[in-house]
C-alpha cells in the first residue's frame, strides 16, 4: 500500500457557513476585488476541486469569505492499494523454464 496526498477543496462548505448558497453571488463580490471571472468558471470553481488556483483568486476568496487559505484547502492522506502486475507473481522466471523434449511417433512404430 502506498500513501497519496490530495487536497480537499472546501469552498462550498465555507460559502454555506457564511450564508452564500448561489455560485453566481460570488461573481460581483470577486469583481469588487478586481478579480473578473465568468459565471461558468465560478460555478466550476465551487462545484469541482481545481487542479490549480491563482493566488489572486485565492486571496480574494479568503477576503470575501473572511477565512484563511487552510479553511479552503485541506491536505488529506489517501491509502492506495497497489495492484499486482504481471511480473510480480511467484511463478518461475522465464530463465528457469526449459522446453520439454518432443517425442515423434511414426505410424509404423506404434
Amino acid at each position: 500500500m502506498t500513501k497519496r496526498i490530495v487536497m480537499q477543496w472546501n469552498l462550498r462548505q465555507v460559502m454555506a457557513a457564511r450564508g452564500i448558497f448561489q455560485t453566481s453571488d460570488l461573481v460581483p463580490m470577486l469583481a469588487e476585488r478586481d478579480v473578473h471571472l465568468s459565471r461558468q468558471f465560478v460555478h466550476r470553481l465551487v462545484t469541482k476541486t481545481p487542479q490549480r488556483v491563482n493566488m489572486e483568486v485565492l486571496a480574494a476568496l479568503c477576503d470575501l469569505l473572511d477565512c484563511e487559505p487552510n479553511d479552503l484547502l485541506q491536505p488529506v492522506v489517501e491509502t492506495v492499494k497497489v495492484a499486482k502486475t504481471a511480473g510480480t507473481d511467484a511463478g518461475p522466471g522465464i530463465g528457469d523454464l526449459r522446453p520439454i523434449r518432443a517425442k515423434i511417433r511414426r505410424p509404423h512404430e506404434g
